[in-house]
């Protein structure tokens, strides 16, 4: 049996540098520098890292949605690829094994070469450090539903409905994610017009997404929408439908505003469309100072 050992050949390391822009670079590997430890496999978060024929490592760079994850976790070691390969080989002739550390990059082979548009609007929505040039705040999507009594986007009578696309190890491209926005624009709701997506819109009243980006990939992204609360059974089953033709996978949130009594009006129309609320909800309690008050009808 083939024995593994984990070796800390020096306790100091070198950190990669790290680049100003994460949404204008490239995840690749250095073949020249990589020793085919596969820690990088591991923290992928789309598992398209593997190793080649070559035994070393690859991205496959049609599902690499660019989140940045490998470069930003593994820290470069700066061991010189030559040696950490004359390591392992001289451990092999006893049947051991070098076994890096879990966090690092032995030889820093991951390389960010500038990434141009459209394949840069993958960071935009996959890596969590960056800030999407549309909302000025990090993320996919807008300030969420909890700061309503500061923006009042919600009001009596409607209900706010996000659709999320895609999950990290699977991911959407954006052909799937202008599916679920054309079956949606069809029902007329209002789309958040700072929203992501809205802003890739041809016309919101289509929903049609610009061309240019549809092959392109991203970790997920969401949809968000305003509608009223009656018509809530009416875009469930819409989802329902367009889920069957898309490759990937949708979650759907709901949010409205509480009843004086405490009671949540959505709930109703989602048990009327065949439906069951996760317990997982947010709750805004009130205890800011309300910045926005609706008027009493």
């Amino acid at each position: 049996m083939d024995t593994i050992l984990s070796l800390s050949l020096k306790q100091t390391y070198v950190r990669s540098k790290i680049v100003a822009n994460p949404k204008d670079i490239k995840m690749e590997i250095d073949k020249k520098k990589c020793v085919g430890c596969g820690n990088c496999h591991a923290v992928c978060t789309m598992g398209v890292i593997y190793l080649d024929e070559d035994g070393k490592s690859v991205v496959n760079q049609d599902e690499c949605v660019e989140c940045y994850t490998c470069y930003r976790v593994l820290r470069n070691e700066g061991y010189i690829p030559w040696f950490v390969r004359a390591i392992r080989k001289i451990l092999s002739l006893f049947r051991l094994g070098y076994l890096a550390e879990v966090d690092v990059c032995p030889t820093g082979a991951l390389t960010p070469p500038e990434l141009k548009w459209p394949r840069s609007i993958r960071a935009q929505f996959s890596d969590p450090t960056t800030t999407h040039p549309g909302t000025g705040i990090r993320g996919r999507g807008t300030e969420e539903i909890k700061t309503n009594d500061v923006t009042g986007r919600l009001r009596r009578g409607e209900a706010g409905l996000v659709v999320e696309i895609g999950r990290p190890g699977t991911g959407a491209f954006f052909r799937d994610i202008e599916k679920v926005a054309v079956a949606l624009a069809k029902l007329k709701p209002h789309f958040e017009s700072k929203n992501p997506i809205t802003q890739l819109m041809v016309s919101p009243e289509t929903g049609k997404l610009r061309d240019d980006i549809l092959n392109e990939k991203a970790l997920s992204a969401i949809i968000e929408m305003k509608i009223e609360l009656e018509r809530i059974p009416e875009f469930l089953h819409a989802l329902e439908q367009i889920q069957r033709e898309i490759d990937t996978v949708t979650s759907v949130g709901m949010a409205s505003k509480c009843q004086p009594d405490g009671t949540i009006p959505h709930e109703e129309w989602v048990r009327k469309a065949g439906y069951i609320l996760s317990p997982n909800g947010k709750t805004n309690i009130g205890l800011g100072r309300p910045l926005f008050k609706e008027k009493e009808s």
